[in-house]
């Protein structure tokens, strides 16, 4: 397979807050973002793999500002790096003022999806080479988000997860 780029395989996606989008405080509910998330990082994933994919977890995700009523968001979806079936995927969020057009990053989550052929098995996807530096600082820091999930999974063990072991050992 042809190792891709994560520019290759990107998902933006934007939408505009409506009532029925929000909560009381006419704030965005929680979530309608991770759904729209979920959409976005599986295009993503899928335009890496051309595979159909499955979420497998949701990681992490950072509500850092609420996000009001009338904004723009736009999400943009990259893979950070590819395993052997999987790719972990990031999400940043942006939010865009109707008003003033002003632009801030709001929100963002990693999630993993899962390759699977016709029979849901899980298949094979194409490497990852990251380009600029945040996506080499995001590759990287993928290995150790896997390391430690197979730790709390029972699925690997402490001493055998080099990359977060070096952390705390240079």
């Amino acid at each position: 397979m042809k190792p891709k780029t994560p520019s290759a395989s990107a998902c933006i996606n934007t939408e505009i807050i409506l009532p029925n989008d929000t909560n009381t405080l006419g704030n965005l509910m929680g979530g309608r973002l991770l759904h729209w998330m979920d959409i976005c990082a599986a295009i993503a994933a899928h335009r890496h793999c051309g595979r159909v994919v499955v979420t497998a977890s949701v990681n992490n995700v950072a509500f850092n500002q609420p996000i009001r009523l009338a904004e723009i968001v736009t999400l943009q979806a990259k893979v950070s790096r590819a395993f052997n079936s999987s790719m972990e995927v990031f999400i940043d969020v942006w939010v865009e003022n109707n008003a003033t057009g002003e632009r801030r990053k709001c929100n963002e989550a990693i999630y993993t999806f899962v390759a699977v052929d016709q029979m849901g098995n899980p298949i094979n996807v194409p490497e990852l080479v990251p380009e600029s530096d945040e996506e080499k600082a995001r590759y990287d820091g993928a290995l150790r988000r896997r390391q430690l999930s197979l730790i709390l999974a029972g699925k690997m063990k402490p001493d055998d997860a080099t990359e977060l072991k070096a952390l705390f050992t240079r």
